[in-house]
């Protein structure tokens, strides 16, 4: 089973040009001036500046990990198993949030 789905990675692989790998390049370099840009130019408020270098994190790196690490290549159960991890850490991260901004807040007010 496990030859069968390297076979399989390995010719979806084989497909793919070099001038697909340097159009994501350009386009992450593209992402990153926009973040930059943003970023000193202070263009929206700081809560509205969050979430939108934020998003465009996610997409840089949608596109790192699918082309890069070749995620987009893998079949189903493997994309399965980094997605369930991915979501587990982000939970873990919004349950320590909270604490860290509490821990964070005491020594402020001391």
């Amino acid at each position: 089973m496990t030859h069968a789905a390297d076979d399989l990675v390995s010719e979806a692989h084989a497909h793919q040009s070099k001038a697909m790998f340097a159009w994501v390049w350009v386009s992450l370099l593209v992402l990153s001036a926009v973040e930059v840009f943003l970023a000193y130019n202070q263009v929206f408020t700081p809560g509205k500046m969050l979430g939108v270098l934020m998003a465009l994190s996610i997409i840089k790196s949608a596109l790192i990990i699918g082309y890069f690490m070749h995620l987009k290549f893998e079949y189903g159960p493997m994309k399965f198993v980094l997605m369930a991890s991915l979501v587990a850490c982000l939970v873990l991260m919004c349950v320590f949030f909270p604490d860290a901004v509490r821990v964070a807040m005491k020594d402020v007010v001391q």
